[in-house]
């Protein structure tokens, strides 16, 4: 593929490209954003350096591509709702992304994207990983393809979110947190490829299976989906921003700079229901 206003360069055959030569912090013309949209869909996860922006402006591009989705957990900051805070310090329980998933997968409308950008940073680690999900499936033998044909499995928001924002919200006891029904292999809307869309964040159960078979299978795919194979690596710096379609990309967040700060905002598109 080639572009006319931006320049792209791959970070592995399978998945990952750095984007080069545009500003995210000014408005992007009709045919950068096409160039972007298009980088997008065959790497996957987009990388991009050196980018100034504000929440308005994080906001004005996340919505060049869609709705934006609100978090059903974590409150955005003041006046600023569909804003995700990522944050973690020497105080931090937890940390958002520490297990390979993908996105708030929970929802019936899962999204399609996540735009995050970094300005607070430790002074080694905080990478973050990323996963193929086309490449995931497409290494599966044709028995397993056929066996997870049709096959649904439930996505549970419950034992993720419950009590985890508690310090922003307070007591959550009364809020009821998302469940969907998605497949186990979908396809995505505008490539029409095929990719595994089971996590071991929100995924519970194949609906189909025995609990024994399906704890078994799930086991099995997690593992499979975590093959370096399928992976590039983020290495972060200051004002980086990463861009990655929550349809065909599982990512997971390092936690190896405790007890230092790493700390920015993300934006999330919203997506279809998964098919």
């Amino acid at each position: 593929m080639t572009y006319e206003t931006i320049e792209v360069k791959p970070v592995t055959p399978r998945i990952g490209a750095e984007v080069f030569g545009v500003d995210l912090g000014k408005p992007l013309g009709n045919r950068t954003f096409q160039e972007i949209h298009d980088a997008l869909m065959q790497h996957q996860v987009l990388f991009f350096r050196d980018q100034e922006m504000d929440l308005d402006r994080h906001k004005a591009f996340g919505r060049l591509f869609g709705e934006l989705h609100v978090h059903p957990g974590s409150p955005g900051p003041e006046g600023h709702p569909e804003v995700l805070l990522i944050h973690a310090d020497a105080n931090s329980k937890h940390v958002a992304g520490e297990k390979w998933h993908s996105d708030v997968s929970c929802d019936e409308r899962p999204p399609m994207g996540s735009i995050l950008h970094i300005h607070t940073l430790p002074d080694a680690g905080g990478d973050t990983l990323f996963s193929s999900m086309y490449a995931a499936y497409d290494a599966l033998s044709e028995p397993m393809k056929r066996f997870l044909e049709g096959l649904t499995a439930v996505h549970d928001g419950e034992h993720v979110y419950r009590g985890r924002y508690t310090h922003q919200v307070g007591d959550d006891a009364g809020k009821v947190y998302p469940k969907a029904v998605h497949p186990v292999v979908r396809t995505h809307p505008e490539t029409r490829r095929k990719a595994l869309y089971v996590n071991s964040f929100f995924t519970t159960r194949i609906q189909e299976l025995s609990k024994s078979e399906s704890d078994a299978v799930l086991k099995l795919l997690w593992d499979h989906v975590a093959d370096p194979m399928f992976q590039c690596r983020f290495r972060w710096r200051k004002n980086s921003v990463a861009f990655w379609d929550n349809r065909c990309v599982q990512h997971q967040a390092m936690w190896d700079y405790f007890p230092q700060v790493r700390s920015g905002f993300r934006v999330t598109v919203q997506g279809d229901r998964p098919f």
